[in-house]
């Protein structure tokens, strides 16, 4: 039963993951959020952690949700002050949104990043990734080497746009996980802040080009009937991030959202109508309404001091090693557990900000996550000399005894033999 308690912890660890893939959605009441989406997710923007999901590892189509992952390798790997020339390749069949790009027209990455993000411009995902990898087709192996790398494994890209084809897929998780990390890069995020942008005259267009964002949560005032009240489709607090919409896909959209010191990103795929921003507002509703911050430690916090065997100093600082948080059912801050896995003693050498232990954190029963314990320092190991003196003729002073008492009947034995053989020869 001992050895169970010792690995009960981990085998939790191993099956949870980490605190991010753990759902309120099972232990806190979602029933009267009804979201008619098929599938729907809300994270916290820093961490990740769920907050409510539904069918949120179901494949779907994502439409110009897509476009996230499109926008945020053009702005990783290109120059947005480059000047890109459109070919014929760029605009031909070509479906659904665009600026009307002409062959031979010059606009900069930054005016077809603005293109993609605001105007959902499919002419403007394809020029953006022929300039960047030389065709669409090495792009999109750079769109899903990106989705692999973040994380977002049930997700497959087959254009950079979202345009319907039965292989180009993602789920409600990873497109919430592509949300948070480009969401993490400021000119990124400053773009999709934005409602409406203009792209100047360019060389084959005598007049400017005015955007407007099809993410009405960031400015519109048309009604949508929420819980039995009117109220507009704006969304105060809403920052961003990325509509769309096809006949297969239906209604999708990712959002993100402020309140205080509270960032949540919510995703919705595959509603219908105006019910995609009713969706989205139950979600950030219910983060926000339900849910605080709870710090449960700060990073280099004391954790203890251990025993070093064989080291230059006797004891150790352990510290944690980052800050760490969760959001938490209001009022629920009081069942939170912690569970502190330290040995009672280590070998050296020690290095600075080695691993030494961790503190998990446990909301009735359920995983909350975890934070390492390093060392605050680092130790050296005694020369090997001073091992053998402290740890088996001081440390072992019983032994120690032993022996000298050994060699002492050692030289009476000798003394008395030699008095023998004196007496024989007399």
């Amino acid at each position: 039963m001992s050895i169970l308690k010792k690995i009960l912890p981990i085998l939790i660890v191993i099956i949870l993951g980490n605190f991010c893939s753990f759902s309120y959605a099972e232990n806190f009441s979602t029933d009267n959020l009804n979201i008619s989406g098929e599938g729907a997710i809300l994270i916290d923007e820093e961490t990740g952690q769920i907050l409510y999901e539904k069918n949120a590892h179901k494949q779907l189509y994502p439409a110009s949700t897509t476009k996230i992952m499109t926008g945020i390798l053009a702005i990783e790997l290109g120059d947005l002050n480059e000047k890109v020339t459109i070919t014929d390749e760029i605009i031909e069949g070509l479906d659904g949104t665009h600026i009307a790009l002409e062959p031979g027209e010059e606009l900069t990455l930054n005016d077809l990043v603005h293109a993609l993000l605001i105007g959902s411009a499919n002419d403007a995902a394809v020029a953006i990734a022929i300039h960047i990898s030389g065709s669409v087709e090495k792009f999109v192996d750079l769109m899903n080497q990106k989705a692999e790398k973040i994380g977002a494994s049930n997700t497959h890209f087959e254009n950079p746009n979202g345009l319907p084809d039965d292989n180009h897929v993602t789920t409600a998780y990873d497109l919430a996980l592509i949300s948070k990390y480009a969401m993490k890069n400021r000119t990124f995020k400053d773009i999709v802040k934005n409602y409406y942008y203009i792209i100047p005259a360019t060389n084959k267009k005598d007049e400017s080009r005015y955007l407007q964002s099809s993410n009405r949560l960031l400015y519109s005032q048309k009604k949508i009937d929420l819980n039995g009240e009117t109220i507009p489709i704006k969304y105060d607090g809403v920052y961003g991030i990325k509509s769309g919409y096809t006949t297969v896909a239906q209604q999708c959209l990712a959002a993100s959202a402020k309140k205080g010191n509270t960032k949540l990103i919510s995703i919705v795929l595959k509603s219908e109508g105006r019910n995609i921003y009713i969706d989205t507002h139950k979600l950030l509703n219910y983060g926000f309404n339900n849910f605080e911050k709870n710090s449960l430690t700060f990073k280099n916090e004391f954790m203890g001091n251990v025993r070093i065997k064989n080291g230059i100093n006797k004891f150790i600082t352990s510290v944690t090693e980052d800050d760490f948080y969760v959001y938490i059912p209001k009022g629920s801050s009081s069942r939170i557990k912690s569970d502190i896995s330290l040995p009672s003693s280590l070998e050296a050498p020690i290095s600075k900000g080695q691993t030494l232990g961790k503190i998990e954190y446990f909301l009735d029963g359920n995983s909350l996550g975890h934070v390492n314990i390093v060392s605050a320092e680092d130790v050296e190991a005694m020369p090997f000399y001073e091992q053998i003196i402290k740890n088996y003729l001081i440390g072992k002073w019983q032994l120690s005894l032993i022996i000298l008492f050994v060699f002492w009947r050692m030289i009476l034995h000798i003394k008395k033999i030699k008095r023998r053989k004196r007496k024989s020869i007399i």
